[in-house]
């Protein structure tokens, strides 16, 4: 069974499935997250929605590109949770399935190219607090104590 964090399911809402790959990255004693300005303001693990016809290992490594402007290596997976969540950026009901890894932060090669998005380094313990979703923070919790 796959282990859920966050909101109960709305009851009446249909909600689609949006699976995703997001990486913990430490380098040194810190972590590289980034932090979204919309819809809400909020510190995430970089990661996000994998697309038709890509495997998870190339939706992580775009999509911390897209997010923090880093390349990586070596990921490697821990696991899987879910979330049912509201995704207003799509007016989306979302049962996300959160494919959790870690990986190597390799080289910056200039600042994100998603909008409203900007990489931030972090403390583990500091970053177990402040993501915004308490899967997220369970992974980082659990990797690092």
């Amino acid at each position: 069974m796959i282990r859920r964090f966050g909101d109960p399911v709305v009851a009446g809402k249909r909600y689609v499935m949006r699976p995703g790959a997001y990486a913990i990255l430490p380098l040194g004693r810190n972590l590289l997250l980034t932090h979204q300005d919309e819809p809400t303001p909020e510190f995430q693990l970089p990661g996000g929605g994998i697309d038709p016809g890509e495997s998870a290992i190339q939706a992580l490594h775009r999509e911390v590109f897209e997010e923090t402007g880093w390349r990586i290596a070596a990921p490697r997976k821990l696991g899987v949770f879910r979330r049912f969540t509201y995704m207003p950026e799509y007016d989306l009901w979302a049962e996300k399935l959160c494919h959790i890894y870690i990986a190597r932060p390799v080289r910056a090669l200039g600042p994100p190219s998603k909008a409203g998005h900007m990489a931030v380094w972090m403390k583990p313990d500091e970053a177990a607090h402040r993501l915004a979703n308490e899967g997220d923070q369970y992974f980082v919790e659990q990797l690092f104590s």
